[in-house]
């Protein structure tokens, strides 16, 4: 297995990843790598830069997550977020979204390996930090073993510092983006193929995993295992990523203490006009399995989309909460 920074970390998921959630899981675990939401090269490029690749220092380390297939434009757009202090810029090769096709960008990209290649090849050129993937193990009615290997081994030579593979194809012609989620079967077992293929190349599992006890079971296979509805939906399982998987000293022990720690930095958003709800909307499974978490939930829902809404919404809606932990918490 090789050594690598990729061990753990949590996925990039469209209006969920932002800066403001990325915040909150890095005071779960300083050991996890966080990912942006995808943008598009267009937007990198010619969008309010300050506003979309924006992020706290804490962070760290955080990646960037590309959309788009021109080299050009991916070479450059890859430059921008070197230059924002990003530590990793990912190429997405595995969103199903229709937009993103008719972009030609994301999944669609899997029946265009010399092309994803030729962009990674853009990329390396023109940072210093890892370019890696994050692709399918196929789409529609292409073979995972071909597919897979065709576009590892492409954006490898072409100088690829790690790929991320989510464990389902992505199906096109016929599902939905929340259906290419759940009604693709995982293949676990190709993913660890690859890996066997390329052992001194980092391969980073994703796909349906619910618990850092599962994580832990992956990566007796592969060098990386990516986490994400879970680490969104159920927060409190990244409270044990650093003891887990790297033997070390967690942040902090309780959710409770993570939001003791986010108040200051929830205050100064809250000064610089950042409405409450967009903060507290990734708060919603925090407290999950234990008593109080419905009051929470609901006198967040409540209170925290009012104009003006300041931190005691946040501060009431935690006192409302138990101090015992969630009783999941080890599963």
């Amino acid at each position: 297995m090789t050594d690598n920074k990729w061990k753990f970390s949590v996925a990039p998921m469209m209006d969920w990843t932002d800066r403001q959630c990325r915040v909150f899981h890095r005071l779960m675990s300083q050991r996890a790598r966080l990912y942006t939401e995808m943008l598009t090269t267009g937007a990198v490029i010619h969008g309010d830069r300050a506003r979309l690749l924006g992020f706290d220092t804490s962070e760290h380390p955080v990646a960037l997550q590309l959309g788009g297939s021109d080299p050009h434009d991916l070479a450059t757009a890859a430059r921008i977020g070197e230059d924002f202090g990003y530590d990793e810029i990912n190429l997405n090769v595995g969103c199903p979204s229709d937009r993103v096709k008719d972009g030609r960008f994301g999944a669609c990209l899997m029946a265009e390996p010399a092309l994803v290649a030729e962009g990674v090849a853009a990329m390396k050129r023109a940072v210093t930090i890892p370019v890696t993937v994050k692709c399918r193990i196929g789409i529609d009615d292409q073979d995972p073993e071909t597919a897979l290997d065709t576009l590892a081994r492409g954006v490898i030579a072409a100088g690829a510092d790690a790929l991320v593979v989510h464990a389902r194809k992505a199906w096109l012609n016929g599902l939905s983006p929340k259906e290419n989620r759940d009604i693709p079967p995982l293949d676990y077992d190709r993913v660890y193929r690859l890996k066997a293929a390329l052992p001194d190349v980092p391969i980073i599992i994703n796909g349906g995993i619910t618990s850092i006890a599962e994580a832990k079971q992956h990566l007796a296979h592969v060098d990386g295992v990516m986490l994400g509805r879970a680490a969104y939906q159920e927060p409190w399982r990244l409270l044990s990523v650093d003891s887990e998987l790297f033997g070390e000293t967690p942040p902090h022990a309780t959710i409770k203490d993570v939001f003791a720690a986010m108040l200051p930095y929830i205050e100064r958003q809250l000064a610089e006009g950042t409405r409450l709800h967009s903060i507290t909307r990734h708060f919603v499974g925090a407290f999950h399995g234990v008593p109080g978490a419905r009051a929470f939930r609901r006198h967040l829902a409540e209170n925290g989309v009012r104009p003006g809404a300041g931190i005691d919404v946040l501060r009431d809606a935690i006192a409302r909460v138990d101090d015992r932990p969630p009783a999941a918490v080890a599963a």
